[in-house]
């Protein structure tokens, strides 16, 4: 599936840039050609308005005045040879008459006289006379049509047939020509035209095609390289969403079925004792009660998840007085760490100096295992807060008391009977920016050092044979525990070695800019 999306972003990507290649290719070739058919008629013109000014004019009757004149061919062009040279330019004089008087052609074009100034292209062949003439006449795109006719065309269908079988022959020509009409007043000289070989034109045409057929070429297959490399780019987070997704979707289910199959159970079972037993029943209901917690749990879980991946989590932000949290969340867990015989202590890290004491929250138990202890400790820093404040944060409390609640939580649940929880609470100040900073210690079985980079992932569950708990939660909760601390612009670690405990650090920032929106 995405490698054939791959495929279509790349042949989009390169199909796309391949046309407008193609077009770019094509415009500048178009440019080039007209640029060089312009230069070629420049300088016909400008050798016909030399030649024009040199023509030598004498009157045909020397002795009156204001008679007839005439231009003397002998005195005005005085080489009549041709030369070997490709690219040079061949004059021809006419009569007013159209009669060819004088070329610098080896041999006569017959080709009929049709004057433009704006430049016209001709293909002129070895007709079977062995006589050079036109069978083709074609005005270049973006020239205008002018002059006038002093002389017949000879253009007929058998010389178009002609111009298709002679078009390869090499004694086919093709030229690029400009005749323009010399006169004085209203007196007709002659006829000056002047050719210059079309290979001018077509030779750096033909190189320039080669060159952009080449170029294009080659920039089509860089961009479709480059097209599927970016294409990967681009799907690789889709792909790894998609996995996750994918396994997110088998973990969600697998974790639903098995309550599921057993509320199931108890219920048909129930349902099947045709004499049911009170004592039985009120067993199977308890089963189905505490699987539909749960349930309950887990659905809570993965919606908080989803809104949080979503963005669609609205965070309620007030001032949040950290102290007072844990000790609220401490006083929660408190039943549990009885229950187990662990003993569940706080202590607070102030950020001046202050005679220590006891909160009022210890639990007046007599076993020392099962009492909540609380301490407060001062410390010196370079810029002290006030008592009143320093412990105060701008948070959203219920995230906070839901994060703090599955860290200690967790905690409980992985230390054995006698072991320690303890919750330290104390003012940082890095790079300027205050921050509070909240580890969990615990004196339980441990994590392996290789399951410490999956700790976060969600669903992931360490071996469950390291630890003597008699329930095992879902998996979500460290992954909830992140988001949230993401969620405040802060930081989580855990460091844990395996048979001496845990210790989770959360670091949370105390700005109000610091809670995403």
């Amino acid at each position: 599936m995405f490698q054939t999306t791959r495929r279509r972003l790349a042949l989009w990507y390169t199909t796309v840039t391949a046309v407008l290649l193609l077009l770019f290719a094509s415009g500048f070739y178009l440019y080039v050609r007209e640029t060089l058919i312009e230069r070629i008629d420049d300088t016909l013109n400008h050798v016909v308005e030399v030649v024009g000014r040199s023509i030598v004019i004498e009157p045909v009757n020397p002795h009156s005045e204001g008679g007839a004149l005439r231009v003397n061919v002998e005195a005005s062009f005085r080489d009549n040879a041709a030369t070997g040279e490709d690219d040079h330019i061949d004059l021809e004089w006419f009569s007013p008459a159209g009669t060819l008087l004088w070329s610098t052609l080896a041999e006569p074009l017959h080709i009929p006289l049709h004057l433009d100034n704006n430049g016209e292209t001709v293909r002129v062949v070895r007709g079977d006379n062995g006589t050079l003439g036109m069978v083709a006449r074609r005005k270049e795109a973006g020239e205008r049509e002018g002059g006038e006719m002093k002389a017949a065309r000879s253009t007929s269908q058998a010389a178009k047939s002609q111009s298709r079988q002679t078009q390869s022959s090499p004694d086919s020509l093709i030229l690029r020509q400009v005749t323009q009409r010399i006169e004085v007043g209203r007196q007709v000289l002659g006829y000056l035209r002047v050719s210059h070989p079309w290979f001018e034109v077509t030779k750096p045409v033909r190189q320039l095609v080669r060159d952009l057929v080449l170029g294009t070429g080659l920039m089509v297959a860089a961009v479709a390289a480059i097209g599927w490399f970016l294409s990967g780019l681009a799907m690789e987070p889709v792909r790894e969403s998609y996995q996750r997704l994918k396994q997110f979707t088998a973990d969600a289910s697998h974790e639903l079925r098995s309550p599921i199959a057993i509320i199931q159970t108890n219920v048909q079972v129930a349902l099947a004792d045709p004499n049911p037993d009170p004592q039985s029943q009120q067993q199977h209901l308890k089963v189905v009660e505490r699987l539909t917690r749960r349930l309950g749990r887990l659905v809570d879980d993965l919606l908080f998840l989803a809104r949080q991946d979503s963005g669609i989590v609205q965070a309620r932000c007030m001032s949040v007085a950290l102290d007072g949290l844990l000790q609220d969340v401490l006083e929660e867990q408190q039943t549990l760490a009885e229950a187990k015989g662990i003993q569940l202590g706080f202590s607070v890290i102030e950020p001046i100096a202050k005679s220590a004491s006891h909160s009022p929250l210890t639990n007046q138990s007599s076993s020392p295992s099962m009492s909540l202890s609380s301490s407060t400790t001062a410390i010196a820093t370079s810029q002290p807060l006030t008592h009143d404040c320093w412990q105060t944060l701008h948070a959203d409390r219920d995230q906070l008391a839901r994060l703090f609640t599955n860290l200690v939580g967790n905690a409980l649940q992985y230390t054995p009977t006698g072991g320690t929880v303890m919750v330290k609470l104390q003012p940082l100040r890095r790079s300027g920016n205050a921050l509070l900073q909240v580890m969990i210690s615990d004196t339980g079985v441990g994590i392996p050092s290789e399951a410490l980079p999956r700790l976060f992932d969600r669903f992931y569950r360490i071996d469950q044979a390291r630890t003597q708990a008699s329930t095992v939660g879902s998996g979500l909760g460290l992954a909830i525990a992140q988001a949230i601390v993401e969620n405040h612009q802060g930081t989580i670690q855990i460091e844990s070695t395996l048979g001496q405990g845990t210790t989770v650090t959360v670091t949370l920032p105390q700005r109000e800019s610091a809670l995403k929106s």
